[in-house]
């Protein structure tokens, strides 16, 4: 299937790396002019270089509302239209049980992982979309469906995104479609720590495709939602080499003898 974005414009946030990166690179290999953002611009300039094509960079604080309004502006200026949205970028500083989190690193997480995305759309959807339709792309995370011993707020808010997903499908239809990829483990910087080493190999052996993911996976999706979905809103996509349906451990995996 030869899906292409030619004359579409597309902002992806956290564009600068990882999945945001995969996203970008997707999009423009398939035509489309893609503004990319995060807050370092080294890290923006590079990525532009690698992604190639019609690409263009800003830099903003996704969780900083002003921020946000200028790179939605900047975008319409560059390129003259905005046609998709991705709602990449995400932070975690906080890893350990839900209860004991502070609620600086709470409210950190809320306005990069939820609150963030909301904002974007808004902006998105008054400055262009009302008038001249559009696609949004959340990215949430396969932890939004289980619970987690250090990644429970990450999840939690990962788990409104996918809500918020849903209302704003309801809201902004039929003139912009809003659907969800939700990763499992990718392999990015984000979560190295995950994923590096044995470690990554040890997780990998549990899922059913014995694969970690990589960012051209969610590029993939992503395209194929916002080149060829044309009847889907509302959706979430678990994208997580089986991570949802693997089998339970063995009384021997659990006591550590298999």
């Amino acid at each position: 299937m030869d899906l292409r974005l030619d004359n579409k414009v597309a902002l992806v946030t956290g564009g600068s790396a990882g999945i945001g990166m995969g996203i970008a690179k997707a999009f423009a290999d398939a035509g489309a002019s893609v503004m990319i953002t995060s807050r370092k611009a080294d890290k923006c300039e590079a990525a532009v270089a690698e992604i190639g094509g019609d690409t263009d960079w800003t830099v903003s604080n996704v969780g900083e509302p002003e921020q946000a309004e200028a790179c939605i502006d900047r975008t319409i200026e560059r390129f003259g239209a905005l046609d998709i949205l991705v709602n990449n970028a995400a932070t975690n500083p906080w890893a350990g049980p839900v209860i004991d989190c502070d609620v600086s690193r709470l409210d950190k997480t809320w306005q990069v992982n939820l609150r963030g995305p909301l904002v974007w759309t808004q902006l998105a959807w008054r400055k262009y979309m009302q008038a001249h339709g559009g696609c949004v792309i959340n990215i949430a995370s396969v932890g939004a469906f289980s619970t987690d011993r250090q990644l429970g707020v990450y999840n939690m808010l990962k788990r409104g995104l996918v809500h918020l997903t849903e209302q704003l499908a309801a809201e902004l239809g039929p003139t912009v479609r809003v659907n969800c990829i939700a990763p499992g483990l990718v392999r990015t910087d984000f979560a190295r720590i995950l994923w590096e080493g044995e470690r990554g190999d040890a997780v990998a052996a549990t899922l059913p495709l014995h694969l970690i993911g990589e960012p051209e996976d969610i590029g993939g999706a992503a395209l194929w939602i916002a080149a060829n979905a044309r009847w889907m809103t509302g959706e979430t996509i678990t994208l997580d080499g089986g991570e949802k349906v693997k089998l339970p451990a063995t009384p021997a995996e659990l006591a550590g003898d298999a």
